[in-house]
Order: C-alpha cells, then structure tokens, then sequence
C-alpha cells in the first residue's frame, strides 16, 4: 500500500509510529537548512518535515511544489509546545520523512489551493475538479455525504425502505417544465425526467409498503436562480395511515437531529413554530417568512381612512391598503440608502416607498406636511413607533403591498445585519389554499399541486366557493427559505377527479395524464401523506452559504452550462437522425452564432 494512515486524523497519541502518508503537497517552505511540506489528503493536512538528518530525501524535497502527488514514510513526532499549531487538528504533531516518493508533477493551478480567495465562478466551474481540492469547497461536499449518511439511517431506524423510482417517465408538467428524452424505439415519442417521484410514490402506498423514502434526483427545465437549479435532489418520503401531525413530527425530529449535528448556527426554537399562511402574508408578505428578525407589517390603513394625502386616499378608495414596516433606531437613515429602498420596493411593483423618521421634536419626511397630526399619531399607535423610529410605508393594491414591503423587509434583513448566521430558525407554513384562480386562463390551479387533500370541513365549499378551501398542505421553511413541502394526498378516485375538473382538466385529459393514478386509487388505497424536502436548500442553511452550487459536487453555471464537459452542446446530425429529430430554425440559427463566437478571434489579438 501507498499509505496505511491518513494525514487528518494524526494526533499526539500517534508519536513515536512510522507511518506511510500519500497526498498532494498544499504548502511548501523551504528554510534552506530544513523543508517544511503541508501535505493533504481527503481527511485534512499534516505538517512534514524534510531534515538534513535524511539526506536521501533533500533533493526530492527541494524539488516539490504545490500540488504534486507524493508517498512518504516516516516517524510521527510532538511538536514541542511553543510550534504547536492550534489552527490544524493535526497541530501537536509533524511527520520527519525517511523516503518520499514523486508520484505525478502538477501544472500551476489556474487559481490557488491552498488559501481563502475570490475566484471567478466560471473559472472555478472550468476546473472544478481543482476547486473541489480547496479544503473549503471539499468541506461541503463531506457535509453533504454527512447528512444523506445520516437521514438514511434515521429513516431506516423507523422501518422506512429505501426504494427507487425511475427517472424515465410520463410528462406530467407540474408547475415547470419538464426535460424532454426523445424515444429512439417509439419515434415521435418522449419520455421526461422527473420534477418529483410524487405519483410514484403514492403508488407505492396503493402497493401496501407504508413507509417509503428516497434520496431522488430531480430536474426542473426552468431558470436559475442562487438558490434554485436544473437537477436538484431531495429527501423523499411517503407514509400511509398517517395525518399531518405524524408527517410533521418526523421530518421535525429528523431535522432538529440534523440541525444540532452538523448546524454552524444553534436552533431558534424548539419546537418549530407553526404559522398560518394568510398571517404570513399580512405579517410578512410572503409565506416563508425569515424569523431571525422582527419588521413585521403594520395595517395603517384605519387612521388614514379620509387622508388628504391623495396616494395614500386613491389606494383606499379603489380597495387597496396602506401598511408600514417600523425600523427601530433608524429615523435618521440616509437618503441615499432611503433611494435605494424605494427601488427595491418599485421591484415589487410599488411606485414609491413614504417613509417618516420619527425625531425629537418633528418629524423628517416628505409627506409630513400632508398628514394631520391625529393621522401622525393614529400610525404611531398602530406601528408602535417611537422617538428614532423610521416607518417605511406602502400603499397599493395587496398583492403589490404585501410584495413590495417582503423585498423592503428582506432587504433591510441584510443591510442592518440582522440575519444572524449562527441561528437557525425553523418553522412550518400550514392553511395554505388549495386552489388560486388563474384569471388570464379563467380557471382555478393548484396552489401546490393537484393531489393535496383538504380539510374534510371544507368539501361543500368546492361547489360554492373554491378559493376558500384549505388544503391539508405544509411547508417547512428555515431562515425564509422553503427547505421542504408536502400534504395529506387525496386517495379516493371521486374526490380526486373533482379537484382536478375545478383546475379544468377534461375527463379525457385526466385519463391522458393522470390515468394510473386515477385507477389505482380505486383499489384501496389508504389514507397517505409525505414529504419532498430539497438536500442543497438544507445544505445551504446548515453551513451558512447564500449560493446553491457551493454545495453541490459538478454544478452548472448561473446561466445553466457546464464549463467543465462543455455542455449543453449540439450533437451529431446522425444521432437526430436516429431518434427522428430535426431542427428547427431558431436551433440552427443559435447553433451557427455560437460557432461563429468561438471562431472569431481575442479582441486585441496580435500576430
């Protein structure tokens, strides 16, 4: 063998063993009398020392630079107290090599390794297989194994079976869309790649397993964003006999394990607090709401009722609502960071954002003159502002209210420093309607998707008034993002096929798309409810990260390539030919101006 111990796990308890090490060199400083090498492997670094005591390997020594592949034998030593090095696991110890062994040079990276530093994404995406060498990019990808590790034993633990599900299958878009594979063996015919294993799985529970779970791959044909891809996996999982409580309070405990197991940050609360969806909206303007902080929404419309102030008037009298978020300490806030918070706000559709610093003895505002003092002092009682205080106000239809102030909220989260990174905070969204109209396409959809159950209290309403039907749905959030969703299913045929006649499916097009299902529902299946639950979202609240792809080992770039296989790339006339494929002109056009960019020449290039 190459090497029987690893460089990261040496201690103090290994002084005085001789030791067969294999690794890359991460550090190298040459003192001239002594060579003091960092060499690392896939459990962390230990320090070598080259000495003029073991001449035979001097030379070897000298020669290496970062990178290089190298074997080396030699004694474990303690390091004498005042060289102990607190910053490494493997500090109390070095290794003094009796041969060293060059197994393969290395080229300059094209970036460092072996220290902290801004790279390029798409350059760290071209050679990923050099990033994923820096110890804090490897770090993730360890962290990630971890976790899987450890939801697979959880689950297993409590009779779930681990099955797969195939990721060939029928499209049924829903609510992206699907990755298309063309059929060689059936031409003109498709298969597609799974947005989730959802009708898979609640087959599974027709089938009698009761308890199912799957780590599963899952690809969504939409845009990127820092928290959402392409391919993404997530923790699957399916109970029968179960209702909401039961599928809560497993994935909860699973969590909270895995929280204080791998979290950088400590749990806000236990256990996860459970909020309605509609309080969401009103409180926070959105339904996953960052509970770290406060900033909770104020209804100012009463005190304004007769203002007037025409923006705030014409937003009330045409239905709409005026609402305020109170920044504590900040009436005095820069204009300038004032001017850049009205365009956050403008993002969510608003016009402008008012705004009133709350001072001493008046008030700073552009508005002021046209509020009463009662007015002043009925939004002061119902934001609970006081002397210092700064109120941030919206006033526009709901929709654009309840947005507009969520990015104005999100916003000042992280210019006033108050999402605390070493705090994870949990919650679960539940109440959530089961349908939303469409008004554009005049019909209902699905709020989440077509195969959430719904309070029983709630089933004439389907007939008189389906926007108010709740769905049995619940949505786990940490730290104002959703990390996992999932509800009781329907499982009667009837029940199942009114639901998706309201979403304006035609009994033809149920047969088409939901056909299996539909019948299998009919032979007994039992009361069910489960989980999806995305592995990089939880990834990412755990160690702390803002971006998707530091947490996955080959991802693709903001713009959906992958710079290190080249792809998406066209492919051979022949294979298109083989699956009855031709291209259109929007696909021949777009091909020809990406051949062209490449084969035009460095702006500046000199012969």
């Amino acid at each position: 063998m190459l090497k029987d111990s690893s460089c990261g796990e040496l201690r103090r308890a290994d002084a005085g063993r001789t030791v067969r090490l294999a690794g890359w060199v991460h550090r190298r400083r040459d003192h001239g009398g002594l060579v003091f090498i960092d060499l690392r492997d896939s459990t962390g670094i230990v320090q070598l020392v080259f000495s003029p005591d073991q001449a035979s390997v001097m030379d070897t020594a000298h020669r290496l630079r970062p990178e290089w592949v190298i074997a080396v034998a030699g004694p474990v030593s303690e390091r004498s107290a005042e060289t102990v090095n607190p910053n490494m696991d493997t500090g109390e110890v070095e290794v003094f090599p009796a041969s060293c062994e060059v197994l393969n040079t290395s080229l300059t990276p094209p970036f460092f390794i072996n220290e902290p530093a801004e790279v390029d994404e798409y350059l760290r995406l071209k050679y990923r297989y050099l990033d994923l060498r820096r110890p804090e990019v490897a770090r993730m990808i360890r962290l990630r194994h971890d976790v899987v590790r450890f939801i697979r034993e959880f689950l297993s633990s409590r009779r779930f079976m681990e099955i797969e599900t195939p990721t060939l299958i029928k499209s049924t878009p829903e609510g992206a869309r699907d990755f298309l594979v063309p059929s060689r063996l059936q031409p003109g015919h498709f298969f597609a790649l799974p947005q989730s294993p959802q009708i898979m799985k609640e087959l599974l529970m027709v089938a009698g397993f009761e308890r199912y779970f799957q780590i599963a791959r899952c690809y969504r044909d939409e845009d990127f964003r820092a928290n959402r891809v392409a391919e993404h996996t997530q923790l699957d999982l399916e109970m029968s006999f179960v209702d909401e409580d039961d599928v809560m309070g497993l994935v909860e405990e699973l969590y909270t394990e895995i929280a204080r197991e791998f979290g950088q940050g400590e749990l806000a609360a236990t256990p996860f607090p459970r909020l309605d969806y509609y309080d969401c909206i009103e409180r926070y303007g959105i339904d996953r709401p960052d509970l770290r902080y406060g900033l909770e929404f104020a209804d100012i419309s009463e005190p304004l009722r007769g203002t007037g102030f025409k923006v705030f008037a014409g937003a009330l009298e045409s239905g709409g609502q005026v609402k305020a978020i109170c920044v504590p300490g900040q009436a005095e806030m820069t204009r300038r960071d004032l001017d850049e918070l009205t365009e956050v706000a403008k993002g969510g559709g608003a016009k402008g954002l008012a705004w009133i610093g709350i001072l001493q003895d008046e008030l700073r505002s552009p508005i002021a003159k046209f509020l009463s003092e009662v007015e002043v002092q009925g939004i002061r009682s119902a934001t609970g502002a006081g002397v210092g205080d700064l109120l941030l106000i919206v006033a526009d239809t709901p929709g654009v209210v309840a947005d507009s102030l969520h990015l104005v909220r999100d916003d000042l989260g992280d210019r006033l420093k108050l999402k605390d990174p070493a705090v994870l905070s949990f919650a679960w969204v539940t109440g959530f309607p089961l349908l939303e109209w469409r008004p554009e396409e005049g019909r209902w959809d699905a709020a989440h998707n077509p195969f959430s159950s719904y309070r029983p209290e709630d089933e004439p309403l389907l007939d008189t008034d389906p926007g108010k039907v709740i769905a049995r749905q619940y949505d786990l959030t940490l730290n104002g993002t959703e990390v996992g969703g999932g509800s009781i299913r329907i499982n009667t045929r009837e029940a199942q096929e009114k639901v998706l006649a309201l979403m304006g499916y035609t009994p033809a097009d149920m047969e088409e798309r939901f056909g299996v299902l539909l019948e299998a529902l009919e032979y007994g299946a039992p009361p069910m409810g489960g989980v999806g639950a995305g592995i990089e979202r939880l990834l990412m609240g755990l160690s702390g990260t803002s971006n998707i792809r530091d947490v996955i080992a080959f991802p693709k770039t903001s713009a959906g390539s992958d710079p290190l296989m080249g792809s998406p790339s066209p492919v051979d006339p022949e294979q298109l030919a083989e699956l009855g494929l031709e291209l259109g002109p929007k696909a021949r056009a777009a091909i020809a101006a990406a051949s062209e960019q490449e084969n035009e020449p460095a702006t500046g290039a000199t012969e």
